[in-house]
């Protein structure tokens, strides 16, 4: 991964990339000769009726149509898994993980994805998963495409280069990657890598509206980057792996899928450096609901209540007045699954690690540990600045069912709930 690579600004915006000068067709989509003979595919994200902020659809001019391939045949990964999430009862009991190791044998981006929880249906595109990745190898002559959904990946260990049908994109612990549905793409390590990989089976990532914030603050839509034109013309067998309702599928193309020449549209993947968010925060007193931390949305049919949010909480300042400024006791009606990038969460004194999760499920009581809360009640409040940490959260409007490896896995803690005993009853007067 030492060659730099290029990339366009800006989030959801109309954009365009030829790697050859001129394979861009002027005037038209799909004209009857495009340029140099390549062949226009369009792929839509959206309905094609979609109102035309909502519409997403990208035009790409490739080497040879992606219809010409042959049939497709199960492929079986145990680990990963799709709704219905019925495999272990749902559970009101908040859950921990230890952070799980990546495996001695070979093992690439496809193979090592291992499913925690989700909810939902892919059939009626509502709801999303919750994975994590753990690989130690590149996905040689084999790319993935995902028809149940988009893929949100966050690195928590070791770099990562995405080989997408756009162009390429190299990404690292502190950075997010996007890859819309239905773009195929391979996965290129320079050694062993682990993170998280958040599934959205309904709408696709937007930014937030900010409402009273403004005009700015959260995440820029310059900050997001999108990929230029890069092509693969490479004629050998090429494994394609399709994930489609739930299940793994299976085909040998006999050229790379990775062809396309040209592109233009406003449905393309996108990576983002988690340090470029401007976080809001309290200047007086009380602490803000974790809404204030969103950086992307992938919202439901009720207004302002998401199949998926994605919440960061990384370095900031605290200066609220007279407050608890650790998050403070809480049950919710949305489900949190949470991970830690690096560093220490400030609600947690220990136990909680980088590469580790946690679950906290529709209406469970959770808030910081004995050690957080005491601390944080003692604490002369002056302003401080939380640094060196980079925590997340997806949360969903939907109770997040774990799976059974997630339930029988050794990483599983079984005195998680232990880290909130030993509270002192409060005395009245």
């Amino acid at each position: 991964m030492t060659d730099a690579l290029q990339y366009q600004s800006g989030f959801g915006n109309h954009l365009s990339s030829e790697a050859v000068p001129g394979a861009l067709p002027v005037g038209q989509n799909s004209p009857q000769k495009p340029p140099f003979g390549l062949y226009a595919e369009q792929l839509s994200g959206t309905a094609f009726t979609a109102p035309r902020h909502e519409n997403r659809r990208s035009w790409l001019y490739r080497l040879r149509p992606s219809a010409g391939h042959g049939p497709y045949a199960p492929y079986v990964q145990d680990r990963l898994k799709s709704s219905p999430f019925d495999a272990a009862a749902p559970t009101p009991n908040r859950l921990r993980w230890d952070p799980m190791d990546v495996p001695a044998e070979p093992v690439d981006f496809v193979d090592g994805l291992v499913t925690i929880g989700g909810n939902g249906d892919v059939a009626t595109q509502i709801g999303m998963a919750a994975h994590l990745y753990l690989a130690n190898r590149s996905m040689i002559d084999r790319v993935f495409q995902n028809a149940d959904g988009e893929l949100l990946v966050v690195p928590q260990q070791g770099a990562l280069r995405f080989v997408t049908e756009f162009g390429r994109i190299d990404v690292a612990p502190g950075e997010i990657v996007v890859i819309p549905r239905g773009v195929r793409f391979r996965v290129e390590l320079d050694g062993p890598a682990r993170g998280y990989v958040c599934e959205t089976y309904g709408a696709a990532f937007r930014l937030p509206e900010l409402g009273p914030i403004g005009s700015n603050g959260l995440a820029n839509s310059r900050d997001f980057l999108t990929p230029v034109a890069a092509f693969e013309d490479l004629e050998r067998p090429t494994e394609v792996i399709q994930k489609f309702q739930g299940g793994l599928w299976l085909g040998t193309w006999d050229h790379s899928p990775l062809d396309v020449v040209a592109w233009h549209g406003n449905l393309a993947p996108y990576k983002y450096d988690l340090a470029r968010f401007n976080t809001i925060n309290t200047v007086s007193f009380d602490h803000p609901d974790p809404s204030i931390f969103t950086v992307l949305t992938a919202p439901s049919e009720i207004p302002g209540t998401a199949n998926v949010d994605f919440v960061i909480f990384p370095p900031r300042w605290m200066v609220a007045e007279h407050t608890f400024r650790p998050p403070w006791f809480h049950r919710n009606v949305m489900s949190e699954f949470m991970g830690l990038v690096t560093g220490a969460y400030d609600a947690k004194a220990g136990g909680f690690s980088p590469g580790g999760a946690s679950l906290h499920n529709m209406m469970s009581d959770h808030g910081p540990d004995v050690a957080s809360h005491t601390g944080a009640t003692q604490a002369e409040l002056a302003p401080h600045k939380i640094d060196g940490t980079l925590a997340f959260m997806f949360e969903s409007r939907w109770v997040i069912r774990p799976t059974k490896f997630a339930l029988e896995t050794s990483a599983l803690q079984a005195d998680y709930d232990a880290c909130w005993t030993g509270f002192p009853k409060a005395k009245l007067p």
